[in-house]
């Protein structure tokens, strides 16, 4: 069973029918118990940072996700804030995410007005190496973003995918059992439906 958390960040039941399109079923569940029988894991999320970590720690979801992610080597997939807060560290607050990708979340700044923030609609992405989570998407695919905060990863072998916004930056990151997406898949008709598929089939 695939698991979607919540930790009353984001639209769960987006993410859910997403699934439901092409006929995975998936539970939406802060249930430690079911999080610990999960198969796989996906955690979505939108909004801040700090609010988001603060709200895995007082539900005492931060160190059960933790030990299904490093100790027991779930896939996981993180989408939004939910890849983001995968990450070392975010500007969003200044505060520590899980660490288990070693990458920091940084705001975008520009100086020209015609790039605003959030970088929100439709962007490509650029596939850099191959994942089973890509398979058949490739670089003339659009996905659907809305971020204000982007990844920037330290190692470049963790990167399996750039998008360009005034800056380059990480659309996608695969580290072992770890996956992360600054798209939104559910919101990305049939690419995104198909990464979905993909991550359910790892």
């Amino acid at each position: 069973m695939i698991v979607i958390i919540d930790y009353g960040m984001g639209n769960l039941r987006s993410v859910q029918k997403a699934f439901e399109r092409i006929k995975i079923p998936v539970l939406i569940t802060s249930d430690k118990t079911e999080i610990l029988k999960a198969d796989k894991i996906v955690l979505p999320g939108v909004g801040n940072f700090e609010r988001g970590i603060s709200n895995l720690k007082s539900n005492g979801l931060f160190d059960t996700l933790n030990e299904r992610v490093t100790e027991h080597k779930i896939p996981i997939l993180g989408i939004c804030l939910g890849m983001q807060l995968m990450t070392e560290f975010s500007e969003e607050g200044n505060v520590e995410g899980f660490g288990w990708i070693k990458a920091r979340t940084i705001k975008f700044v520009f100086d020209r007005a015609y790039l605003k923030i959030p970088h929100m609609g439709w962007n490509n992405i650029n596939v850099v190496r191959d994942s089973p989570i890509t398979n058949n998407i490739s670089s003339d695919n659009l996905f659907y973003f809305v971020h204000s905060y982007y990844v920037s990863c330290e190692n470049r072998g963790d990167v399996l995918a750039t998008s360009n916004y005034g800056v380059s930056f990480v659309s996608s990151f695969q580290k072992e059992n770890i996956y992360g997406c600054q798209f939104h898949p559910e919101k990305s008709h049939d690419a995104g439906l198909q990464m979905l598929k993909n991550f359910s089939e790892l």
